[in-house]
């Protein structure tokens, strides 16, 4: 019986769902991405979740992040790795503040030796050379664009299932912390894909390295805290 047209297109959409699934052992279920400190610091409650995620996705994780995602992506699809060694370089150089820089290398390398026998694709294979040889940090975003396309995953779809995981990573801790339930953090994620949809349309314009940024002080400052923290539960 021969397959339907269309089929083998499907094999893209399947390792996106297999490396953005949270039985996919990234580290990322020990972060918050900042939340616990908010919290800690009493600074959000329920009522303001959808505020601070939207913050941190229009300006930290889009214009850092997902950016860094998709030139990663479009180098890693042309073998220029020089090129995504600045990009990964970049990256890490405007995490200002070492926890969330840490955080982002540790989940990034745990992806990428896992992605070496789940995904033995070269650019796989290449990339954890550049980062055992310390040519290249591996922070997760940039990681995670070099799977994507050698995996076939096209630039738009992987940079918007990466910016949902990060959404639905992030209500999963609001969730743990307490700061609302299964249903409203569903109802949550339902309400930001207006906003994961314009992020990702940003990131897509990103075109060099020097377009990489962000700017929220307050979780610089919130993560700087945190990680002094007598108790935590989240590694941010």
């Amino acid at each position: 019986m021969s397959a339907s047209p269309g089929a083998g297109d499907l094999d893209p959409l399947l390792a996106q769902f297999q490396l953005t699934d949270s039985g996919f052992p990234s580290g990322m279920y020990t972060l918050s991405h900042g939340l616990e400190g908010y919290v800690q610091l009493r600074i959000t409650g329920p009522e303001n979740l959808r505020e601070l995620l939207t913050d941190l996705l229009y300006n930290a994780v889009g214009p850092a992040d997902a950016a860094a995602l998709v030139l990663a992506h479009r180098a890693a699809g042309e073998g220029d790795w020089e090129r995504l060694v600045q990009v990964d370089r970049r990256l890490h150089a405007i995490k200002l503040n070492r926890e969330q820089r840490a955080a982002s290398v540790r989940t990034g390398r745990q992806v990428l030796d896992t992605a070496v026998f789940a995904f033995p694709v070269p650019e796989a294979a290449r990339l954890a050379e550049l980062v055992a040889e310390k040519a290249t940090p591996g922070n997760h975003a940039v990681v995670v664009g070099a799977l994507y396309a050698g995996l076939g995953v096209p630039v738009a779809h992987a940079v918007a299932a990466d910016l949902y995981a990060f959404a639905a990573s992030w209500t999963a801790a609001a969730v743990r912390l307490g700061r609302t339930d299964f249903r409203r953090a569903q109802g949550l994620l339902r309400e930001v894909r207006p906003d994961l949809a314009r992020v990702a349309r940003t990131a897509l314009a990103a075109e060099d390295p020097r377009d990489l940024h962000g700017s929220v002080p307050l979780a610089d400052v919130v993560s700087a805290a945190h990680e002094r923290a007598e108790a935590r539960l989240f590694a941010t």
